[in-house]
């Protein structure tokens, strides 16, 4: 039978795999409302939620537990994104495979090491300030190597998908506090029950 820490664990992990293959599937369909098709995915709005998860598990869990979240999470998630959302017919699937790969990793692991640094300051800096510069990374290496050289107009997309991850990011803040609690919770009822 799992421990509570290792059941948690696990929950956080497919989370993040989820996150990862559902926004790697949503960013090949541009918004088409408002004559935002050339700026924006659908990727954008569920991505930043990997950085939400991160941030839980090195608030409560510290920046070790946080690292085998962001690969375990990655494997998953590349895996799942694999199977069920590359055309290995279509270079831009397979392109956006990698350039996801790529980015999502490295990103997050600034991530947590600007969160582990940051820390100590006030509940909503740490979270706040390592999820927009993981953004900014993420956009950057994903577009570049997603869609560079191609009909794509990558640099703007790059542009209004970044936009939408640091307003996401400051929405986050609020089940980042709420959620932060529970795993508090969590954690205090898995004491209770090993003790």
């Amino acid at each position: 039978m799992f421990k509570i820490e290792n059941s948690l664990f696990f929950i956080l992990a497919f989370s993040m795999a989820f996150v990862v293959a559902i926004s790697n599937y949503l960013v090949q369909f541009p918004i088409k409302y408002l004559n935002l098709e050339d700026l924006l995915t659908y990727g954008a709005f569920t991505y930043p939620i990997a950085f939400l998860i991160t941030d839980l598990s090195n608030r409560r869990y510290g920046k070790k537990f946080a690292k085998k979240i962001v690969y375990l999470g990655f494997s998953l998630g590349v895996f799942l994104t694999l199977y069920f959302s590359t055309n290995f017919s279509d270079l831009i699937s397979i392109r956006i495979a990698i350039g996801s790969g790529v980015a999502f990793l490295t990103a997050q692991l600034i991530d947590v090491t600007i969160f582990d640094k940051l820390r100590k300051q006030k509940w909503f800096v740490a979270p706040l300030v390592s999820s927009v510069i993981g953004s900014i990374i993420d956009t950057l290496l994903f577009f570049s190597i997603s869609f560079y050289g191609t009909e794509v107009n990558w640099i703007k997309l790059s542009f209004g998908d970044l936009l939408v991850k640091v307003f996401v990011s400051l929405i986050m803040l609020v089940p980042f506090r709420f959620l932060l609690s529970y795993i508090g919770e969590f954690y205090n009822l898995k004491k209770k029950i090993n003790a």
